[in-house]
Parts: C-alpha cells; structure tokens; sequence
C-alpha cells in the first residue's frame, strides 16, 4: 500500500474515533469531535496530492478515496440527526445521492467506461464539509440563530440546508450528463 493510500486509509480510521468524541458526553467532546473531522477532511486534500504529484494513483486509491469521503461525511449525517442538530431528511437526500452516483459509476464500469470526480462533485464534497463545521460551529446549543418565515434555524442547520441543495444539483448533474448509460439498448 503506497503512502496516498495510507493517508486515505487513516481517515477511514478516523471515523470510528470521531463517532466516540462525538457521542460519548466529556468536556468539549464536541469539539475534539469537530477536530477529529477537520483532520479527517484534510487527508482528503492531502492524499489526492500525494497520488497525483508522486505517481501514486491506483486503482485501489479510485475506489478507496471516495468511500472514504462517503462514510466520513455519512456518520457525521447520521449523529447530526441523532442529536437533533439536522433535520433527517437531509442527511436522507445526501446519503441518497451518494448511492445514487455510486451505482451510476457501477455501471459505467460495467460498460468499460469511467465517470471521474466532476468538478460539481468535488464542490459538493468540501460544500457538504463545511456544512458539517458550521454544524459543530454554530449548531443549535450555542444559540445562535436566524429567523426565516417565522421560526429560528441555527446556522449550522442553514449551511447544511444548502449543501443539501448543493447536493442534490450535483446528483442531477451526473444523471443528465451520464443518462445515456442507463439507457438499454
């Protein structure tokens, strides 16, 4: 395993520790949380420039790195609702999406044809990371809010509204842009 899978490999590792600062009640557990998942976001930066400016890519790294980027953002999703940070339906229409373009590649590959990161795509992903940092940021427990059409939203909860939008875009994007490949001839 070369050194840009390694370093993708670690932000996989990171996951589990995230979930336990984030769940497990300790002074400011939010915040190493929000730590650990700032760190875990960078590797992604950082392995994807390692592969590419020292000949590392691989196949592995191609199927790895996404999934990674995936899980990370997934579990954070999936604690936010747990504890009432987000609304279940977005962390629903993120994790949606993910599954939804993941097939797509699927079968582009079963069709010997490769569908790389777009550009979209890869502005949904540190969209969707920065929501998760406003969420930890500015969630509802520190009180900061905007009132929209008579109810108060957190920041955090409004960043994540947007890259749920941002999201969905981009999901639709890959779908016209690769439509031809679901299509049976």
């Amino acid at each position: 395993m070369n050194l840009a899978n390694k370093i993708t490999m670690s932000r996989i590792l990171l996951i589990p520790l995230f979930m336990i600062a984030y769940m497990w009640n300790f002074p400011y557990n939010e915040l190493v949380a929000c730590v650990i998942f700032a760190v875990a976001s960078l590797t992604d930066g950082v392995d994807g420039y390692v592969a590419r400016n020292y000949n590392m890519v691989t196949d592995f790294g191609k199927f790895i790195d996404p999934l990674a980027d995936k899980l990370l953002i997934a579990t954070s999703l999936i604690c936010f609702v747990g504890s009432g940070e987000i609304a279940a339906y977005m962390a629903i229409i993120i994790i949606a999406r993910e599954f939804i373009v993941t097939g797509l590649r699927t079968v582009a590959m079963s069709k010997g044809v490769v569908i790389a990161a777009s550009m979209t795509g890869k502005i949904k992903t540190c969209v969707q990371i920065g929501a998760v940092i406003c969420v930890f940021l500015f969630g509802k427990e520190l009180g900061v809010n905007i009132t929209l059409f008579g109810k108060a939203y957190s920041i955090g909860y409004i960043a994540m509204f947007i890259a749920t939008i941002f999201t969905v875009y981009s999901g639709v994007e890959y779908l016209v842009q690769n439509k031809k490949l679901l299509e049976d001839h």
